[in-house]
């Protein structure tokens, strides 16, 4: 697969362009060839990174010590340029993944804002951490004219500029270039007051240029992501590519659950008191709707049953305990047999093509198969009303200032933070050690938390498998359906060019 460019050039002369400078604002698609291996590879490391981009921003107060250290952590865990030096193979690395999920996080409104959102935080963190002369030259080498005011101009706003809150800090109005910029562009500054107003312009400190870098930054991405959601459909032509972005758009990085070493380490008497004290907002809403109606849409039964599964219910148990609550319902034994045992068994992998169906992490029920009317699965952060979101949250004894911190949450669309946020106030701990992206990852830290760090006898066992063999495979594959396959077997062997349209 290629992306055509309108004037080729030599790898060379690219990577000499390009990856001289330690920041890019991404205009220039990459030209060279890679390997599918490599591309996933590449992928995997920065969504990783700019996982861990949402959390600090959401956890900490961004650019404070403790975000830099922990993000500047990440950045060399995952080989991403860092610091001053010749890195050559990690701006490569950072220039190609990045387009790389830009073609997988253009699919939907939802996906290219949080992608859009990361990236401007990274780039953020990124443009404070370089030299004043960096600085200059990126904005020299990025056409970015902003227009000092002259020396005149400076004597005789000295005072104002003087008593605003960036120059009160110490720095001198005279030992620093002012910009005139429209009020426009650097809304955020006058948002918070930081900055000299005078008739609909600003005077921001060189030291503050990263606020209008970053509205530039932030408006030439989006329209980016909106020119490469064009190209989809040539993308999705080539039936290599498509289901690994796809993939990458809905990707779980955490441990694998679809290994039952907990099999019967739970009876179906316990269901009832670990949803209450155990199970995530989403499995909770849909266990109490099975007890209420008796029945679940083929969505709910789905989303539920697997997770029963990975948190230790046998086959067996899942068959008598899905046969018990609709015969409870207006199905009958032999329509029970009939038209729900089947499916039980397909997803215990005993039916069909006789896959073993992986519990759906919080980024496939977060994005796959929205709810309609009826429906009860789903993410309740992200498909419930708010205000029955806030009636669920009473109910469940959360208190009001956890409920505004949860919808605080919700409102900037981290569903998976607004859940570990639930996490913390229905198990009373001050801070997570985990970074929470599934729900029987949910069900298990719970556990460890109700026992004391021990495992708890029958209720379960550890649902992971060993460390080594996640970290060998570096990212977990979910079926997204029959015809789904382990992302490995897709790309396999194979290799292709790829370029930005």
């Amino acid at each position: 697969m290629q992306f055509p460019s309108k004037k080729p050039k030599a790898v060379t002369d690219l990577k000499a362009e390009l990856y001289s400078q330690p920041l890019q604002f991404y205009g220039q698609p990459p030209l060279e060839n890679i390997s599918l291996s490599e591309f996933e590879s590449f992928a995997v490391d920065r969504l990783k990174l700019l996982k861990t981009v949402e959390n600090l921003g959401v956890s900490y107060v961004k650019l404070s010590d403790d975000y830099k250290k922990k993000l500047d952590n990440e950045i060399k865990t995952q080989n991403f340029p860092h610091g001053a030096g010749e890195q050559t193979e990690k701006r490569r690395k950072d220039h190609i993944s990045h387009f790389i999920l830009r073609l997988a996080y253009c699919q939907t409104e939802d996906l290219r804002r949080w992608f859009i959102q990361q990236e401007v935080d990274l780039f953020k963190y990124r443009f404070k951490e370089l030299e004043c002369g960096e600085k200059l030259k990126f904005l020299h080498k990025n056409n970015l004219q902003y227009n000092t005011i002259s020396a005149e101009e400076k004597d005789n706003l000295r005072e104002k500029l003087a008593t605003s809150s960036y120059t009160a800090s110490g720095v001198k109005v005279e030992e620093q270039d002012f910009y005139k910029v429209p009020f426009q562009d650097a809304l955020d500054l006058v948002r918070t007051r930081k900055v000299y107003l005078e008739e609909g312009y600003v005077y921001i400190p060189h030291n503050e240029i990263v606020t209008i870098v970053l509205n530039d930054f932030r408006t030439r991405l989006s329209k980016a992501l909106a020119l490469t959601a064009r190209s989809l459909p040539a993308v999705h032509s080539d039936e290599r590519l498509q289901p690994l972005l796809t993939h990458l758009s809905h990707s779980y990085l955490g441990q694998d659950y679809s290994v039952q070493k907990n099999v019967g380490k739970i009876s179906l008497e316990q269901i009832d008191s670990l949803a209450g004290k155990s199970f995530p907002l989403c499995m909770r809403q849909l266990h109490q709707t099975l007890r209420d109606q008796h029945h679940l849409r083929h969505g709910g039964r789905m989303q539920y049953g697997l997770f029963l599964k990975g948190i230790g219910l046998s086959l067996e148990q899942a068959l008598q305990f899905w046969r018990m609550e609709f015969i409870r319902g207006k199905v009958d034994a032999d329509k029970f047999d009939k038209a729900y045992a089947y499916s039980i068994r397909h997803m215990f992998g005993k039916e069909g093509k006789r896959a073993d169906y992986t519990p759906y992490s919080c980024m496939k029920v977060i994005l796959s198969n929205p709810p309609s009317q009826g429906d009860y699965h789903g993410c309740p952060f992200r498909h419930s009303d708010p205000e029955l979101l806030k009636q669920k949250l009473q109910s469940y004894k959360v208190s009001p200032s956890g409920v505004s911190q949860i919808l605080e949450l919700v409102k900037g669309m981290h569903y998976q933070l607004a859940c570990q946020k639930y996490f913390e106030l229905t198990h009373n701990v001050e801070d997570t050690a985990f970074s929470l992206s599934h729900p029987n990852q949910y069900f298990t830290e719970s556990q460890k938390v109700l026992g004391g760090g021990k495992d708890v006898k029958r209720e379960t066992d550890t649902l992971q498998r060993p460390q080594e063999n996640s970290a060998a495979r570096g990212l977990t594959r979910e079926p997204a359906g029959d015809e789904s396959q382990h992302l490995a077997e897709i790309t396999k062997n194979l290799e292709t060019d790829f370029q930005d349209a």
